[in-house]
Parts: structure tokens; C-alpha cells; sequence
């Protein structure tokens, strides 16, 4: 039965046998099943099943309640069973519960199977077909995965396959602006960028669509209204790459309107020895300045030299190269946010603190600030403190309770009026002379070294091993940011990872022994076993750099093959591009 069964976790959850729907139960039955469809074909034990869909208030006789509701679904997925015969969809085993489904049951699985296919196809050259296997991929998604299921598990696996759909969508429009349908994608581009507000890489292809389409003006004011919402909400700049195409479409480059034809095959470049491959479309080869993404990257218009010695940091492209007559006009939306604070501010004076509350509690529901709301609480709560002792009074004698609740509220309502001025960005900038600070500034700088030396790895194949990025096992003076490449690190450096343990990084050097390098995070989890919530933290600090022989790289030498690897050939087909030399370039 277990061939006929599909499910769908894209969206509402739901389930079919053949062209039945099934009724999959209650809500914690729902989201048991959910777990199991997280690690379908692995064995989940009693307590991870417990701890995912009882996060905050585990039942006392969590095992119990577990097992009723894995009858409850045997009875829907298995309604021909007999009580007394083991189930065979959903078993129990000496590990826990086994859900038995072919991957492809799973829409979940077969999107993250068609837009690894569609990387494979762009790597080949074939766009055309990427294009198609990535708008296959995109149309299984209902709405937003796991909805209605809580906790880390649920969250953690959700806003990685949101990540991974926001991805195929900017590599889908990439694709397309490339085959010269920059035309149709301008419209689509304008609905994802209102979506996904801070992604660059959408707003580079917006950008350059628009351009294309002959209209100027409208690429350019796209990048100051993505200028002004940085500045504003975050106290940051675009990156370089849309500072650098920003200046091209000022002087109108004309590389930038070079079209290809759409039934014009691409030829993928070459791997070079000991480096990593990189395959762009051949059209960004021509613009340097192309955002650096997971799925593919733009090489420089000229080849590196033999000995690279980049600096620690990339400066600013400086704004003098760009024939820029005047500043351009700032954008009305800043002058509307000032005098939305200035609104604000003078509800909370004319209401005499009373209204404060209400303000705060609109910034905290905008910026979805839980310490705004926190704040907006305290200004409610000692307003209706005032309000309380203030009007209880009897008589008309001012007490000692009554002055010190007229003082609390007099300077709550001046801090209230202060409060809401400065929560406007524009103006606390204004004040102190600089854009705000973003939280985290160490965290910050650590990340965007590891966006720097990923661009290395892209664009300057050689610096992986002049530099000896992602491996802080060997002495080396470039700061990566903290990158690790799995493939190559020994087994104390992977144990030093955080949240790593010793057993865990010792499986993960044998499994890379025996198995051959790991392709993605994905890949590594699988063979593994590592929890969702571990890999999710480790996804910005891991690189996955196809292993060659070199001064950085030890192969170690195989006299004669395992037992396992000639008693399991289908692990050996289904390895990643990077082992079978199609593509290998990092993953991330």
C-alpha cells in the first residue's frame, strides 16, 4: 500500500491513497505523522516524537499517548490490516517508529529533488530545462509548510524549506532574465520582491530586468527605495554587487543590454584541476558585479593570477567612479517616516501618556519586536496604575501614594514621547550622526568574512588553497569568518563545532572515509543522522569543497575497498554532483 500513498506537507497537511483522500486525524496525530514524514525511511524514537510536537509541555505519559496515535494512523494509512499483523507503512523498530514510504511519496522531498535536477541541468548548460524542472518544483507549494504545527522541530525544518524556495525562485528568475525573457519576469519580479523585501539577489534581477525592458528610471528608483528601507530599518548598505550594477545602469553600460536568444544553448565551462567548477550563464560573465548566491556563481571577466593575495576585505566601490552629476533626490517615504514618528509623538503629548501604549504597541506589531511589546505593556500598565489609584480617592486630601503616582506618571509620559521620536531610525540617526547599530556587530563582521570568502571560492578558485579557506586546522593569516570544510578538516576541528559532539564528529569522518565526501548539508544530515535543529545552526559556518589532491588536502589511501561499499552500490549511485564530477562546485 505504502506505493500508493502520497502526502503533501507544502501547505495543508494532507494525504492520499491513490485518488482517496484520507482522514488523517486529530491535530497531535497530524503532527506525529509530520515527524515521522520529517525522517521518512530513518526510525524516530518515542523521545524526539515527545519533543517535537510537545515542545513546551511534554505529557507525563509521553510513550503512551505516542503509541495511540501512531494506531490512530496505522488505522488510516493501513485500513485493511488486521489488529494482530504488524503494521508494514508504519513499523516499530529497535530505533522507534519507521515510516515506510518511497521519498518521491512526499512532496517536500520531490521539490527538493527537482530543484537539485535543475541545478544539474544549469550546470550542464541546459537553462531551458533548469527552468522547467524549477517551475515544476515551485507548483507543488500550497501555502506555508507544517502550518498550524509549533515548536523548534516544526520551525526549524519550515524556514529551511522557505529558504530553499526563496533560492529556486531567485535562481528561476535569474535563469529567465538570462534567456532574454526579461520582459514577462519584470511583473513577477515586482510581486517576490514584496515578499522577500531584503533579498538582493531578487532585487539585482529586478534591477536588470527593468533596465532591459527600457525603463531606466524605474531600475534606478528600485535601488533608493532598497537604499532607504537598509538605511532605515537596519542602518546598513546594499551590498557591493547592486552598488556596482547601480553605477552601470547610471552610465548605461551597454554590456547590460546585451540579449541572448532563448533557444541559443549555453556551453558550461570547464573544471580546472584541483579547483572548484564554477557555471554561470555565459551572458553574466560580463557583469562582475553579479551577486554571489548558493546556487551558482559569476566568474571574473579575466582569470586570476597563479598567486592570489586578495585583501582581508572587500572596500566600497567608491562613489566618484560613477559620472553622477548632483545627489540624487531623496525618496518621499523617508520624509513620510519622520513625520509619522513627529504623529506619534504628539499622540502621546496631547493625550497625556495615556495613548503611548497604543503607539509603542503599533511599532512593536510592524517591526514584530517582542521588546517593543514588552514596552508597550509597561506604558499600559502603569496608565492604568495612575488611572486606578488617582481615581479611588474619596476624598480631597493628596496622599503620599498619590504624588508618587502623579511623578511616575509624569515622567512615563515624557520618556513615552521620547521613546516613540527615537524608535524612527531617521531620527535617531539625525541625533547621533550615524546609522543605527545593527545587534550583533562581531556577529555581523564574522558573517559577511564568510560571505567574502565564499565570493573567493567562486570567483578565485585558486585562494582555496593559497588561503586555505575553511580550514582553521592549518596555520593561515586570511580571517574566513569561522568556515569549516567538512570534507577536509580532521576530526578535532569538527568536534570544536558548536553543538558537535565527539561521537558525532567521529561518525562523520568515517562516514566521509567510507562513502566519499558530502555534497550538501542535506546530504551530510542523511548520512549522519544529525538533528534538524543542529544542521540549521551549522548552514552558515559549512562548506562543502569537492576534495582534490593538493597542499591543503590529504586523501587517505584505500588499499582495499570496505565490505560496505560493495554491498550497498545504490549509496555510490545516488551520491552528490560533486562525486560523480558533474558539479562541483561548494555547497552551503
Amino acid at each position: 500500500m505504502s506505493g500508493q500513498l502520497r502526502f503533501e506537507i507544502l501547505g495543508p497537511q494532507r494525504a492520499w491513497y491513490a485518488d482517496r483522500e484520507i482522514d488523517l486525524g486529530p491535530g497531535k496525530q497530524r503532527a506525529v505523522l509530520a515527524v515521522l514524514l520529517l525522517s521518512a525511511g530513518r526510525s524516530v524514537s518515542t523521545g524526539q516524537i515527545v519533543e517535537a510536537v510537545w515542545p513546551e509541555d511534554p505529557p507525563a505519559n509521553g510513550p503512551n499517548v505516542v503509541q495511540k496515535y501512531v494506531a490512530g494512523l496505522r488505522r488510516v494509512l493501513e485500513p485493511d490490516r488486521s489488529p494482530r499483523t504488524p503494521g508494514q507503512v508504519l513499523s516499530l523498530t529497535d530505533a522507534g517508529y519507521l515510516l515506510r514510504v518511497s521519498p518521491e511519496a512526499v512532496d517536500a522531498v520531490r521539490f527538493e529533488r527537482l530543484v537539485h535536477r535543475a541545478r544539474q541541468r544549469r550546470a550542464e548548460g541546459r537553462a531551458t530545462d533548469a527552468v522547467t524542472e524549477l517551475a515544476a518544483a515551485l507548483a507543488l507549494w500550497q501555502g506555508e509548510p507544517f502550518a498550524g504545527f509549533t515548536g523548534p522541530v516544526f520551525e526549524a525544518a519550515r524556514q529551511r524549506l522557505v529558504e530553499l524556495r526563496a533560492v529556486a525562485l531567485e535562481t528561476r528568475a535569474e535563469l529567465m532574465v538570462d534567456l532574454g525573457r526579461h520582459r514577462e519576469m519584470a511583473g513577477e519580479l515586482v510581486e517576490l520582491v514584496a515578499e522577500f523585501p531584503v533579498r538582493e539577489r531578487l532585487r539585482h534581477q529586478l534591477m536588470l530586468a527593468l533596465y532591459r525592458s527600457g525603463r531606466q528610471a524605474e531600475a534606478l528608483a528600485a535601488y533608493r527605495e532598497f537604499a532607504d528601507l537598509l538605511r532605515e530599518e537596519y542602518g546598513i548598505e546594499p551590498g557591493e554587487a547592486l552598488r556596482v550594477l547601480h553605477g552601470r545602469i547610471l552610465r548605461a553600460d551597454p554590456t547590460l543590454v546585451v540579449e541572448k536568444p532563448a533557444n541559443e544553448p549555453e556551453s558550461p565551462l570547464p573544471a580546472t584541476a584541483g579547483s572548484v567548477a564554477v557555471v554561470p550563464a555565459q551572458e553574466r560573465a560580463a557583469e562582475p558585479g553579479h551577486p554571489a548566491d548558493p546556487e551558482s556563481a559569476v566568474p571574473p571577466p579575466a582569470p586570476p593570477p597563479a598567486a592570489f593575495s586578495p585583501p582581508a576585505a572587500f572596500p566600497p566601490m567608491p562613489r566618484d567612479e560613477y559620472p553622477v552629476r548632483g545627489t540624487p533626490p531623496r525618496r518621499a517615504r523617508r520624509w513620510v517616516s519622520v513625520s509619522t514618528a513627529i504623529v506619534a509623538a504628539l499622540i502621546g503629548v496631547l493625550s497625556f501618556g495615556l495613548l503611548t501604549w497604543l503607539v509603542v504597541l503599533v511599532y512593536a506589531v510592524w517591526r514584530r519586536s517582542w521588546r517593543h511589546g514588552l514596552a508597550a505593556l509597561g506604558y499600559l500598565s502603569v496608565m492604568v496604575a495612575f488611572i486606578g489609584v488617582v481615581g479611588s480617592g474619596d476624598s480631597d486630601d493628596v496622599t503620599a501614594v498619590d504624588v508618587v503616582a502623579i511623578i511616575t506618571w509624569l515622567l512615563t509620559w515624557l520618556l513615552g514621547v521620547l521613546h516613540t521620536l527615537l524608535l524612527n531610525g531617521a531620527i535617531w540617526s539625525a541625533i547621533t550622526g550615524r546609522g543605527a547599530a545593527p545587534a550583533g556587530a562581531v556577529a555581523d563582521e564574522r558573517r559577511v568574512r564568510r560571505e567574502q570568502a565564499r565570493y573567493l571560492l567562486y570567483h578565485y578558485p585558486a585562494a582555496r588553497h593559497e588561503l586555505r579557506i575553511g580550514r582553521p586546522d592549518l596555520p593561515r593569516t586570511f580571517d574566513d569568518g569561522g568556515l569549516v570544510d567538512v570534507n577536509a578538516v580532521p576530526e578535532t576541528t569538527i568536534a570544536e563545532l558548536p553543538g558537535i559532539t565527539a561521537e558525532q564528529a567521529r561518525q562523520v569522518v568515517v562516514d566521509r572515509w567510507l562513502r566519499g565526501p558530502f555534497g550538501s548539508m542535506e546530504d551530510l544530515a542523511a548520512r549522519c543522522l544529525l538533528p534538524l535543529l543542529l544542521t540549521d545552526s551549522l548552514r552558515d559556518h559549512l562548506v562543502f569543497l569537492a576534495p582534490t589532491p593538493g597542499p591543503t588536502t590529504v586523501l587517505p589511501q584505500q588499499t582495499s575497498p570496505p565490505p560496505q561499499q560493495t554491498s550497498s552500490p545504490p549509496q555510490q549511485t545516488s551520491s552528490p554532483p560533486q562525486q560523480a564530477g558533474g558539479d562541483v562546485r561548494p555547497s552551503w
